[in-house]
């Protein structure tokens, strides 16, 4: 008998903390749930109140699991405009502070229980396994499909040794993800290679940017001016975030910008410096905190100026194109999937970056079809991502009449593979304190400890218990 494919969405981030991978999986989760043809589980981190204070903003934290996932939901049903019908689970996480980001502790696999192991979305499959120690997750899921979010690479490079840190992990990120999973989805051709991965930008946009952009189309239609503002940039204020780029054109091209005006709205460690450098320009550009795109405040700006390179798929530019507006940002592999709409201008140099933010100063913007519209939205994504995954085509499902057995016995039947060796390589090293942190885990993350078990009702790690702690 035909049953419904059971979806567990595993993610690095969860909401309060605006960051993509905490918002993207979340509205994936509601628009596969949508139709009611699948069953969908959203796995996200849960933090302790010491790391939620290091973490979320505007001082918001939560007692209990159960307070986090009332709010996941209620913002995602507000933003979609329907109830969504997914449900939440929670494994232990702790925040690293020099990685600035979340990782997971112990095996994060066992949230979901063998006999519904079906198909496991990895968001940031790197991210996510390396420091896995526990199941395989290609022997306990029958799929594993991994979306590849983040240019890490080009991350490390800017740091101190960065190109030889970028050449180690580059290896680290390609063995990991051949060993745990099936396919591996790159939202553009801006992150790293992986052997048999397909490029795909299964992401839409926050639907509420799409209704900010169908009135600014009913004014344009109106003949009322919907775009009053000049342009702008939003984003994290750190220079890796496109800051540099954007401050070092205006700089080099002042005299052929006369006249222009540029606010630049964000809040980040870089703040102070951003500032410090945009009073040295003779141009007007003035320096914000950050805020919600889909403020009224960004309504009117008519051109968005996003010369980063280091997005695999700018999330404002998305949000941006969806408000009407149009965009100026680098020919690069991160703004491929934007060039087939009209707004969006691309340049190759500072000269064609002059050129091309006055000439879109000079005129309105395009108006958006509506097929437009659909391929920037998340009913598109989630068609796409059914579409390559193989997923929206007839199956016969193959149950398995005994749980999953437990990794050794596993990597013991795999022994003759190179795939199931280099499987068991991993395993072992991961399973050691030492290796672990040379690789930069955080101390003591090979199991949750005593609060988090307590936190999320898990049982209590056979050596913890045995210490009777």
């Amino acid at each position: 008998m035909d049953k419904k494919r059971q979806i567990a969405i595993f993610t690095t981030a969860s909401l309060p903390w605006m960051t993509g991978t905490a918002v993207n999986p979340l509205f994936r989760a509601a628009y596969l749930a949508k139709d009611g043809e699948r069953i969908v589980t959203l796995v996200i981190p849960w933090l302790s109140l010491e790391d939620q204070k290091l973490v979320y903003p505007n001082n918001i934290t939560f007692s209990s699991p159960a307070e986090q996932e009332t709010y996941v939901h209620h913002w995602v049903d507000e933003r979609t405009g329907f109830k969504s019908d997914f449900s939440v689970l929670f494994y232990p996480g702790k925040f690293s502070l020099d990685k600035r980001s979340i990782l997971a502790v112990g095996d994060i696999s066992e949230r979901i229980p063998d006999e519904k192991a079906d198909i496991a979305i990895l968001e940031e499959p790197e991210h996510l396994t390396w420091y896995h120690h526990g199941k395989r997750w290609k022997i306990k899921f029958q799929l594993v499909v991994g979306i590849v979010h983040t240019n890490y690479l080009e991350y490390v490079r800017r740091e101190k040794n960065g190109r030889m840190k970028a050449f180690l992990l580059k290896y680290i990120n390609n063995w990991v993800v051949s060993i745990y999973c099936h396919k591996v989805i790159r939202l553009s051709a801006a992150t790293q290679e992986y052997p048999k991965s397909i490029i795909c930008n299964v992401h839409g946009v926050n639907p509420k940017f799409l209704e900010i952009g169908k009135k600014k189309l009913e004014q344009q239609q109106n003949g009322i001016q919907a775009f009053t503002k000049g342009a702008y940039y939003i984003g994290k204020m750190v220079w890796s975030k496109g800051y540099k780029e954007l401050l070092d054109l205006l700089r080099d091209h002042q005299k052929e910008l006369t006249g222009l005006e540029v606010d630049l709205y964000g809040t980040g460690e870089d703040s102070d410096q951003v500032q410090e450098t945009a009073k040295r320009l003779e141009l007007a550009v003035r320096v914000h905190p950050g805020r919600d795109h889909a403020d009224l405040l960004f309504h009117d700006y008519k051109v968005f100026l996003n010369p980063s390179t280091t997005d695999v798929v700018c999330t404002t530019t998305a949000e941006a194109l969806a408000m009407g507006k149009i965009v100026v940002c680098a020919n690069h592999p991160s703004n491929e999937f934007f060039k087939q709409f009209p707004n969006c201008r691309t340049y190759d140099n500072g000269d064609g970056f002059v050129k091309l933010t006055r000439h879109a100063l000079a005129e309105e913007p395009a108006q958006l079809t509506d097929a437009q519209r659909h391929e920037l939205s998340w009913e598109a994504a989630t068609e796409r991502f059914l579409r390559v995954t193989e997923l929206d085509q007839e199956f016969t499902r193959k149950l398995s009449k005994s749980p999953t057995k437990n990794f050794m016995s596993a990597s013991l039947g795999l022994s003759s593979s190179m795939e199931g060796a280099s499987a068991y390589v991993h395993h072992v090293a991961s399973g050691f304190e030492a290796t672990r942190r040379i690789f930069g885990a955080i101390p003591k993350s090979l199991q949750p400890d005593e609060e988090q078990c307590k936190e999320l009702g898990l049982p209590m790690p056979a050596g913890k218990r045995a210490s009777g702690r």
